[in-house]
C-alpha cells in the first residue's frame, strides 16, 4: 500500500478555507437551480456507480414536492422497473469507496485536520441547522396531510412525463410512502460536509479513487434534493430565500426562514423550528397557546419570542420573594394551563438575555431542603446547596 499522507504542504493547507468556502455557498445558496447542469450531473452520477443514465429527469419544485414524486415514481411501472431506487450505488456505494480511498491513502492527523476545518464547519450550518430543519418539516407536512394542490400538481408534472408508461396505479399506497422518500434521498446542496471534505482530496490532495465524487458534488452545485431511480431521477429547485441569526441558525422575526418557490416554508426561532402561526401572529398571539406546545424547545422558544415579560404579563403571578426586576431576580409562581397547581419559576433580569424566566422544584434534589428564597432558587439553578451559595456580584 502507498504511503500515508501524513502532513499537509503548506499550499495544501491554504486550500482548506477555498473548499469549505465554496460548499458553504452551495449549502446555502439561493439561486434558482441550473437544471440542465444538474441533470448532466446526474447521468455523470450514474455513470461513475456503473448504471445506465435515467431516461427521464423531472424536475420539481422543493423537496416537498420531491418526496411527494418520489413515492409516486415508487408505485410506478416505467420500462422495465422504474420502482428500484438505486441511491445504494449512485451515492452511498460512491460515498463508500472515497471513504475508503481517504482511510488507506491518509493519516489520522490530517484526515481530523480537514473533518475539522471542512466537514465540520460546512456540516454546522448547512447539516445541523438546513438539512434536519427541511427534512422535519417535509415529515410534520406528510403526516399532517399531503395537501390536495400539492398532490395534484406533482402528479400532473410526473404524469405528463411518464403517461405512456403509467399503467396499475395504487394511488392510495403512496401518501403513506412518502416521508419513507424523505430518507431515500440524496440531499444534495444539503449534503455539502461531506461532499467538500471528499472533494478536497479529490482536488487538492489528487487521492485515486476520490475523483468518483466529483459529479455528486456538482449536483450540489446546481440544485437541491435528488432521488435516483433505475430509468429515472427527480431533481428539485433550490430554496428562494433562506434567513439566519448572528450564529448561524435558521432565523426570522416576521417569516419563513426557509421559503421555497413553490410556497413550502420553515419557520424558525433562532435555530428552533417554529409553527408558521406563532411567527406571523406574534404580536397577536394568546401566550397560553404558546405554553401548551408539548414541545419543550418550541415552548422554550415561544417564551423567547413573545418575550418574558408579556408571558408574565398575562399569567397570575405570585411573588415568593425577592425583585423579578433585579439581576438577583424572584422566586415567583404562574399559574399554567394543565397544571394542577401553580408551577415555580425564578424571574430575573439578565444582563445577556433579559428577562430570564426558568422552573424550579419545590423541594431542591442538591441539599434536599425546600425552596422558599430567591437565594435557594438560584443556588438550585447552579447546582449548589443553599448555604454554599453566594450571588455574584456582577452578572455578566
Amino acid at each position: 500500500m502507498a504511503t500515508k499522507l501524513e502532513k499537509l504542504t503548506p499550499e495544501q493547507e491554504t486550500q482548506i478555507p477555498v473548499i469549505r468556502d465554496e460548499f458553504l455557498r452551495y449549502g446555502l445558496s439561493t439561486d434558482p437551480a441550473d437544471f440542465e447542469a444538474a441533470e448532466q450531473a446526474v447521468r455523470d452520477s450514474y455513470a461513475v456507480a456503473g448504471l445506465s443514465a435515467p431516461k427521464i429527469i423531472i424536475r420539481l419544485a422543493s423537496p416537498y414536492e420531491g418526496a411527494i414524486g418520489a413515492a409516486i415514481l415508487n408505485n410506478t411501472r416505467l420500462g422495465e422497473n422504474v420502482r428500484d431506487q438505486v441511491r445504494a450505488q449512485v451515492r452511498d456505494q460512491v460515498w463508500a469507496q472515497v471513504w475508503a480511498q481517504v482511510r488507506d491513502h491518509v493519516g489520522d492527523q490530517v484526515g481530523a485536520q480537514v473533518r475539522d476545518q471542512v466537514w465540520a464547519q460546512v456540516g454546522d450550518q448547512v447539516w445541523a441547522q438546513v438539512r434536519d430543519q427541511v427534512r422535519d418539516q417535509v415529515g410534520d407536512q406528510v403526516r399532517d396531510q399531503v395537501r390536495d394542490q400539492v398532490w395534484d400538481q406533482v402528479r400532473d408534472q410526473v404524469w405528463a412525463q411518464v403517461w405512456a408508461h403509467v399503467r396499475d396505479q395504487v394511488w392510495d399506497q403512496v401518501g403513506a410512502q412518502v416521508w419513507d422518500q424523505v430518507g431515500a434521498a440524496f440531499y444534495g446542496q444539503h449534503d455539502a460536509g461531506f461532499l467538500g471534505w471528499s472533494a478536497y482530496f479529490s482536488r487538492v490532495c489528487k487521492l485515486p479513487g476520490t475523483e468518483k465524487i466529483e459529479p455528486l458534488a456538482r449536483i450540489a452545485a446546481n440544485c437541491g434534493w435528488v432521488w435516483f431511480f433505475s430509468g429515472a431521477a427527480i431533481i428539485t429547485d433550490r430554496p428562494r430565500a433562506l434567513r439566519r441569526d448572528e450564529q448561524n441558525r435558521l432565523h426570522c422575526e416576521n417569516g419563513p426562514a426557509i421559503e421555497y418557490r413553490d410556497g413550502f416554508s420553515i419557520y424558525a426561532w433562532h435555530g428552533t423550528r417554529m409553527p408558521k402561526e406563532w411567527v406571523e401572529g406574534r404580536e397577536t398571539i394568546d401566550p397560553a397557546e404558546i405554553l401548551k406546545a408539548e414541545n419543550v424547545e418550541q415552548r422554550a422558544a415561544g417564551a423567547a419570542m413573545l418575550g418574558w415579560s408579556r408571558m408574565v404579563s398575562k399569567l397570575k403571578r405570585k411573588i415568593i420573594d425577592g425583585d423579578p426586576e433585579s439581576d438577583l431576580g424572584a422566586l415567583i409562581e404562574l399559574t399554567l394551563p394543565g397544571l394542577r397547581e401553580p408551577g415555580r419559576f425564578l424571574q430575573a433580569k439578565c444582563p445577556r438575555n433579559g428577562t430570564i424566566v426558568e422552573g424550579v422544584p419545590r423541594v431542591s434534589d442538591i441539599d434536599g431542603l425546600p425552596i422558599e428564597t430567591v437565594i435557594a432558587a438560584q443556588a438550585w439553578r447552579v447546582g449548589d446547596p443553599q448555604s454554599e451559595y453566594s450571588h455574584p456580584p456582577v452578572r455578566t
